[in-house]
């Protein structure tokens, strides 16, 4: 639930939600409309139905316990090296480096880094590595995410209360502000989309999403992208025919939403 998401926002669907599946049977057990159900508000549904099969996968293939060795549990559903590392190091104290957007910035600020951080992922790693105390590598871990977290914040870092000030070249040099070295962020696609509502009596038409993709398993009314030169009213016929085989005409319109989608 934190991957992509603030701590505020998640602590009351992580307390909902254990409430109602205490453990990994009974989230391997129930079905996927029922879990989404839990989990809408929060967004990147992937990350849902990725734990939904990984649980599953857990209570299927390894007798209901959490795979401990690097291989089995990174191949998991879901599973990316921050993750691997962050539960394999925290929950049973195997010596891996966790970097996260919080560690990336303690790194570049710390070295220097001066390239964007995304290419310093080896470079960061290698040095987390030498650093990483093995009989406490979750603790390190920990400290690392919270130091980035709480001081080396993005803006108004407080490098008067930092621990490790003394070993910051960034700091010595009076660069703290030029770190960390950002991409140049790609322009946002726009796209217009049209969606139906169709009824009849106090019942109304939705369908299901495919399970991969965008939105996958979530429910919908009809419709889907204009194309180039093409009327809403078009469109929607367009699509509602395409995807129920209904002929329809466009009624009136209802509303328009603009939004940043933020739900994969």
């Amino acid at each position: 639930m934190l991957q992509q998401t603030q701590v505020d926002t998640v602590i009351p669907y992580y307390d909902r939600w254990l409430e109602r599946f205490p453990t990994l049977e009974s989230v391997a057990r129930t079905e996927s409309d029922e879990l989404l159900k839990s989990w809408e508000g929060l967004g990147y549904y992937a990350r849902c139905r990725n734990f939904h099969e990984a649980c599953r996968l857990v209570w299927s293939d390894h007798g209901g316990a959490i795979p401990m060795e690097w291989g089995a549990f990174r191949s998991l559903p879901g599973v990316g090296d921050y993750t691997a590392a962050a539960v394999l190091s925290i929950a049973f104290k195997q010596p891996y480096p966790v970097l996260d957007g919080n560690v990336r910035r303690v790194m570049a600020r710390l070295l220097s880094y001066r390239e964007p951080v995304g290419k310093g992922t080896a470079v960061f790693t290698k040095q987390l590595a030498e650093w990483l105390e093995s009989d406490r590598p979750g603790d390190f871990n920990e400290a690392m995410m919270e130091l980035g977290g709480e001081v080396c914040r993005s803006s108004n870092p407080r490098c008067s209360v930092c621990p490790v000030t003394h070993f910051c070249q960034s700091q010595r040099d009076g660069t703290v502000g030029d770190f960390p070295v950002k991409p140049k962020r790609k322009s946002r696609p726009h796209r217009t989309i049209v969606a139906g509502i169709i009824w009849r009596g106090a019942k109304f038409l939705i369908q299901k999403r495919p399970p991969d993709g965008l939105l996958g398993g979530l429910w919908e009314f009809p419709g889907g992208k204009v194309e180039k030169g093409e009327s809403l009213s078009d469109a929607l016929i367009r699509e509602i025919e395409e995807e129920t085989g209904l002929a329809v005409k466009a009624g009136k319109k209802a509303g328009a939403v603009d939004h940043a989608d933020f739900s994969r």
